[in-house]
């Protein structure tokens, strides 16, 4: 007779636009114990690159996104997981050949992706950020940059009062205001950028009168970078902390040097992941943007995001 672990294993993963994030853990016997994390790890696909814009993943980000799910499927068997949750985001939701990439991952790895809408992933989101972050009973404006959507939600630990998904992800920004991202990025692209975030953001700004959130809680990406600039230090995924303080002066000046630098310029500022050099600047401007419309001052990071919520909600199952 096989018996098989007396721990459940279980393998997320998160298909994001930018970067995709692997985790697995064996699950508590006892109810209340945390989980064991045995890896955390993430890859940076950009399946965006050269075709979100125009509704396609591109044949060699495609090609990436196959490669690095091999990659991930020989780990999960290594660590002998037998329970697989994956999710997919914008790149995959919004691009023609989204469900073909979805079909070919099954069929060459046994993993089956599902795709979630904009507000499934906010509500994800939002539960991972509170197992890094005690939200408390005052509202938050909690802000997850991806390379093709962003989401925003307001909340506290127990409500989530408003909660949004916009389709203006960092790699669509790039695409759409950095024409040239081996420049500076000019002042006259601040300004467009700042300009279509006004309109495209209505509806937050409404929110934002209406809820009066305490502090911005970025959530994983761009926002662990800000976290790695302000210490000077590239980290892992395993080295992060779970909750970081982001000074409000820290990000202000990390903005004004990304701002200011030419791509190899920015390539060289510490604790910058090249991947993110060019797409920091626009999430940058992003970050700036809401913290004006919203009057907040205190900025806050959390390691924590998609695949963490959907731990979260699996162990409260």
């Amino acid at each position: 007779m096989h018996t098989p672990h007396a721990h459940r294993r279980l393998a997320l993963i998160d298909l994001g636009t930018n970067t995709f994030h692997l985790l697995i853990v064996e699950m508590p016997t006892t109810p209340g114990e945390k989980p064991l994390v045995l890896l955390r790890t993430k890859a940076g696909v950009r399946l965006g690159e050269g075709g979100i814009s125009q509704g396609i993943i591109s044949p060699a980000a495609y090609a990436r996104a196959l490669h690095t799910l091999a990659g991930f499927k020989e780990e999960i068997e290594l660590h002998e997981a037998e329970e697989v949750r994956a999710t997919a985001t914008s790149a995959m939701r919004v691009t023609r050949n989204g469900p073909d990439l979805v079909r070919d991952i099954f069929e060459q790895t046994g993993i089956r992706v599902e795709v979630i809408p904009g507000e499934r992933e906010a509500e994800l989101i939002c539960q991972g950020v509170r197992q890094a972050v005690d939200l408390g009973t005052e509202p938050h404006l909690i802000m997850d940059i991806g390379g093709g959507s962003v989401e925003f939600i307001i909340a506290n630990q127990a409500t989530i009062f408003w909660k949004r998904s916009f389709e203006i992800g960092a790699q669509r920004l790039l695409d759409k205001f950095f024409p040239d991202p081996s420049g500076v990025f000019p002042a006259a692209a601040v300004a467009a950028e700042q300009q279509y975030l006004s309109t495209v953001l209505e509806p937050l700004i409404e929110a934002l009168q209406q809820y009066r959130p305490v502090s911005l809680v970025g959530a994983s990406g761009s926002f662990d970078s800000l976290a790695d600039m302000q210490l000077g230090q590239l980290r892992t995924e395993s080295q992060l902390p779970p909750h970081t303080e982001l000074a409000p002066g820290s990000f202000q000046e990390s903005y004004r040097h990304l701002l200011s630098g030419n791509h190899e310029q920015r390539l060289a500022i510490p604790g910058i992941l090249p991947m993110r050099a060019d797409m920091l600047v626009v999430a940058a401007v992003l970050i700036d943007y809401v913290l004006g419309v919203s009057g907040i001052t205190r900025i806050q990071t959390s390691a924590y995001a998609l695949k963490e919520g959907l731990l979260a909600e699996m162990l409260a199952i």
